[in-house]
């Protein structure tokens, strides 16, 4: 009987087991069923050659994204062996050429230096692709490795190759600490290539600027400076008239983080803790994403900050588990910062030895650094300054030399035009001379007239589009507007319908500028004191009822908003009357006033007020904030505008007011 049962318990496993197992066998073939698009490494390995290989995994944005670099290191060493056991020569250098990026990628710099130097002792058989990249880790990686006389060889030749016309020093200036140098310099070099609309340009351009100052320890220009660079890079991802690739999105993400970076950066230097953290998480989850596998110093830095700001704000223990988390750095003033903020960490939890630990090391490093830093330092700017003043002296015998054979040819031209001269008759010849010259004038004013004919034909009809476009617009809201009132009048909870009619007052807020604007002879502003009286009526025809008399007065006589300005200004407007139609008046027969006043100077802040006499505001007011969406909605309306919504209480009613850009 014992062994019967026995036999049944393990029957009853046997059976679980084997249920578990085959619901986890089908769970993974749905996935894989499910899951169609190839993987960014399963499609390279599948790829049949070395050459495919190499074209797709340098056209491939984000490609550790799937899988880890050194799983991609791995499959390119087996390639490799497989290449040079066949002898293929060209395969080999392929290969090469990928397993250098991927030490690049992994922060092993000192590698990828090494592979890259041993391909280019064999330049002349590089393909042109191959040589490029190769030149290029060369200068990264002397850079990384602060090698910057063989930075300036290598520059020498991508500039005797064709592949840079001018020899450029100012990073290596600043890496060398002359920051200032660094940003006059690139200011010349640099600003007159990037054209105006050259918007990703503009961003890589004024996030170096940003650097410099930063470096140079002008913190709040810094700041600035970093802010226009996200607004440039900004524009140029919110750009839907250009079409771009995958890669040129991956990598204006990418600097987006970056910039971001940058800017939470400055903010610590400015102990505006709060203000920082922020854009350091958005940069450091950015960066992750869009650059996802490879070594980043600035995901290092950023993390390092982000524990700065929380061992300021004495969250501790957010501080140690980012210190944990953090990435080992290789830069030596990372590995100081991460050692001062472990040692700052047990000081303030009380643990001094460990303390004490963390200063020692920093002291050690600080002394290892010194004794050489200093002396080669001076050796490494030296020969900088003795490289760029022989370009330099250079780049005068090419100019001198330049002038020299444009005088000689000068020269030349003017013997040949004596020759000329004397052979014709001298008459005939200023007469076709003339002639021609009339002819000339006469074709050009010609093309001037049809040109200009042209340009006011285009103005006219973009005028006309664009008021096409607004008036769309406007008609498109009111379809909306209708299909609320719609909803309202089958809704029965009386919620929802007040949800409904405010929704329905905010897009007659938006509605009303699109007709403004098409109503307008000057497309690009709305004139403001118009508005706020169609918008006012607007409102008044939902909230306003019998027995109210509220005396209105609104002072915006020649205040003109453009669009970007005049929507959230409206729809905060909106909430504001309506708030002291429903609330501020409850009584009647109450005599109401409200004051509405607007102000914009050109070169000067604009002002905002908004005052009424009603009840005023409820003591919980600050409570009713975080679950108001009226009163949220106009906190990030005013963040819209750069600003922020201030509250007066008074002795009757409430005031509203705030400064604007």
């Amino acid at each position: 009987m014992l062994h019967y049962k026995t036999m049944r318990k393990l029957l009853k496993k046997f059976l679980h087991a084997t249920l578990l197992c085959f619901f986890i066998i089908s769970g993974i073939y749905a996935q894989d069923s499910l899951d169609l698009k190839p993987k960014v490494f399963k499609e390279f390995k599948l790829l049949d050659n070395a050459n495919t290989r190499f074209n797709f995994f340098f056209n491939t944005p984000n490609r550790y994204i799937d899988n880890s670099a050194y799983d991609w290191l791995d499959s390119v060493n087996l390639y490799l062996n497989e290449s040079e056991h066949n002898n293929d020569s060209i395969a080999v250098q392929k290969y090469s050429v990928v397993q250098s990026q991927i030490h690049y990628d992994l922060g092993d710099y000192d590698k990828s230096l090494a592979i890259a130097k041993e391909l280019y002792v064999k330049k002349e058989n590089l393909g042109t692709d191959s040589k490029l990249i190769v030149l290029n880790l060369l200068d990264t990686n002397y850079s990384k490795l602060e090698l910057y006389a063989k930075q300036i060889e290598i520059r020498k030749e991508k500039k005797d190759l064709g592949i840079t016309e001018n020899i450029a020093f100012y990073d290596i200036y600043s890496n060398l600490g002359l920051h200032r140098k660094a940003m006059d310099d690139y200011f010349k070099e640099e600003k007159k290539f990037i054209a105006e609309d050259d918007f990703y340009g503009q961003a890589v351009f004024y996030n170096n600027v940003g650097n410099y100052l930063r470096l140079d320890k002008s913190t709040p220009t810094a700041l600035s400076t970093y802010k226009k660079a996200k607004g440039f890079v900004d524009i140029y991802l919110n750009d839907v008239t250009k079409i771009k690739t995958e890669k040129q999105l991956s990598e204006a993400n990418h600097l987006k983080g970056i910039i971001e970076g940058n800017i939470g950066k400055c903010h610590v230097l400015l102990k505006q803790y709060k203000d920082a953290l922020p854009y350091l998480e958005r940069s450091v989850a950015t960066i992750k994403e869009f650059n996802a596998g490879k070594f980043s110093s600035d995901a290092v830095e950023n993390t390092l900050e982000m524990a700065e700001c929380y061992l300021h704000m004495d969250d501790l223990e957010k501080t140690t588990d980012i210190l944990s988390n953090t990435i080992t750095p290789i830069k030596t003033d990372n590995i100081l910062k991460k050692y001062k903020l472990y040692a700052s960490y047990y000081n303030r939890t009380g643990d001094y030895k460990n303390a004490t630990a963390y200063l020692n090391k920093v002291i050690r490093i600080k002394d290892s650094v010194s004794l050489n830093q200093s002396s080669l330092k001076k050796q490494q700017l030296a020969a900088v300054v003795g490289q760029d003043l022989e370009y330099s002296k250079k780049m005068m015998e090419q100019q001198k030399q330049a002038l020299e054979d444009s005088r000689n040819e000068m020269i030349a031209k003017d013997e040949r035009i004596n020759i000329v001269f004397i052979s014709l008759v001298f008459l005939l010849l200023g007469f076709a001379g003339l002639v021609y010259a009339y002819l000339r004038i006469i074709k050009s004013q010609r093309l001037i007239v049809e040109q200009k004919h042209i340009i006011e034909k285009a103005l006219v009809e973009k005028d006309s589009h664009l008021k096409e476009i607004h008036h769309r617009v406007k008609n498109n809201l009111q379809m909306v507007s209708s299909l609320l009132s719609l909803q309202t009048k089958n809704t029965r909870s009386k919620a929802a319908i007040a949800a409904l009619e405010e929704g329905k007052s905010r897009v007659k807020a938006m509605a009303l500028i699109h007709q403004k604007l098409y109503q307008n002879e000057d497309l690009s502003v709305i004139e403001m004191q118009g508005y706020i009286e169609s918008l006012i009526n607007s409102v008044q025809s939902v909230y306003k009822k019998g027995g109210h008399n509220i005396n209105i007065t609104i002072d915006a006589e020649g205040v003109e908003l453009d669009i970007d300005r005049a929507i959230p200004f409206g729809l905060m407007l909106n909430e504001l009357v309506s708030n002291s139609f429903k609330y501020a008046f409850p009584d009647d027969n109450a005599d109401g006033k409200i004051y509405i006043h607007l102000r914009k100077i050109i070169g000067q802040e604009g002002f905002f007020e908004y005052t009424d006499n009603g009840i005023g505001l409820p003591e919980d007011t600050e409570v009713r904030a975080e679950a108001s969406m009226g009163i949220r909605l106009m906190n990030r309306l005013a963040n819209q505008l750069q600003t922020s919504l201030n509250t007066d209480r008074t002795a009757e009613g409430v005031r509203f007011w705030f400064n604007f850009k």
